[in-house]
């Protein structure tokens, strides 16, 4: 960490005093720097979030301290100035508050061999805690076919939707970063204990919260601006009408991220919020991972072909010989006369497109004298 000792402590010292996303805290530090926002708070300016509980009032007194401890749970206090800092976060300074939460954050507690200023171009993967088998098999596809190409998946450690973009990005062989709203050296969901601790051992595991603090709703959705801003483009699979992943998506499009919408079925509740988002325009329906990297990619890069059904020997004939070929009887063979008039020709230029269609093996002369499809045409 080579970022200003000072600054450090001092930002140390607000990551324990203030809450994750307090837009009053983060834009005052934002604009006058951590140190004399500090400096103010010690004199007795008051914030409105400020931790009135004991113990985060000891790490805010002693963040020398604080450091040291969380060292020794592996973690890692990233702020900007740093060489792992991802600049990406800095386009939260222009952005308004959401649900009361905003701002640059102070610092990030960090835990694993992952450096954040690699996430340029990651790819968040969010949804429905309650997912479907449908969702949570299209997540773990999309996040395992983008993370193969080298773009991390970041998404939050949750059940459902985030558990399968996380085991996604690992079955594809790429990276996945995990953004909690508790303490970086928690797990929570505690049954994700394992894959958590996986993350940490391969990817990172980030939060905004002072180590060992809890998990509560307003560090939800100061989480879910993180998530959003780490990324180029943030895809939701299965968010209902009132949903933790759309509030990342909105973040997304404050910050002039992407935001994608896997659709579900039309009746599926799950699906509503994100059926929202694609019928408002505010998100690009995605089916698959190869949709997904075509809009987050570079101009001309991972360009999707056209979906198109199986080439058809039909395809190439001319509207003359379409017109032949569809009045040949398909089993019973009929005399060139009978199929002219049904074609609407004359005998003589029926008899010639009769002769290239049998060339084509898409008519033959039956025994009898007359004509009918090949097995080809039948096909």
């Amino acid at each position: 960490m080579t970022g200003p000792d000072d600054d450090r402590l001092h930002r140390v010292a607000l990551s324990a005093l203030g809450e994750p996303g307090d837009p009053r805290l983060l834009d005052s530090v934002t604009r006058l720097g951590a140190a004399v926002v500090h400096e103010l708070l010690l004199s007795g300016h008051t914030i409105e979030e400020l931790q009135t509980d004991p113990d985060a009032r000891r790490s805010a007194a002693d963040p020398e301290q604080t450091l040291a401890r969380a060292a020794d749970r592996g973690l890692r206090f990233v702020v900007p100035g740093d060489p792992e800092w991802p600049v990406q976060l800095d386009d939260l300074a222009t952005a308004a508050p959401l649900q009361r939460r905003g701002g640059v954050p102070i610092g990030l507690w960090v835990r694993g061999p992952a450096r954040l200023d690699q996430l340029v171009g990651s790819v968040a993967v969010v949804g429905s805690r309650s997912a479907t088998t449908y969702g949570a098999d299209v997540a773990a596809d999309l996040a395992s076919a983008i993370a193969a190409t080298g773009r991390p998946i970041v998404s939050g450690a949750a059940f459902g939707i985030d558990q399968a973009g996380h085991r996604g990005a690992l079955a594809g062989g790429g990276s996945t970063v995990a953004v909690l709203a508790c303490g970086a050296d928690r797990f929570y969901p505690t049954a994700h204990r394992e894959l958590i601790e996986y993350i940490a051992a391969h990817g990172a595991v980030v939060s905004e919260a002072l180590p060992g603090w809890s998990p509560t709703q307003l560090r939800f959705l100061a989480r879910n601006r993180v998530i959003a801003a780490l990324t180029v483009g943030t895809v939701v699979v299965e968010a209902a009408a009132r949903s933790g992943a759309l509030n990342t998506a909105n973040w997304a499009t404050r910050l002039n991220r992407h935001v994608l919408g896997v659709p579900g079925p039309v009746t599926s509740a799950p699906s509503e919020g994100v059926h929202h988002l694609i019928r408002s325009q505010a998100a690009v329906l995605v089916t698959s991972g190869a949709d997904v990297l075509e809009v987050v990619g570079a101009a001309g890069e991972h360009l999707v072909a056209e979906p198109r059904g199986p080439v058809r020997s039909r395809d190439q004939l001319t509207t003359r010989q379409r017109q032949v070929l569809d009045a040949v009887p398909v089993v019973q063979a009929a005399p060139e006369a009978s199929i002219a008039r049904t074609a609407g020709l004359g005998l003589a230029e029926a008899r010639t497109v009769l002769a290239a269609l049998a060339e084509r093996h898409l008519a033959e002369r039956a025994p009898g004298g007359g004509w009918r499809l090949a097995a080809l045409a039948r096909e």
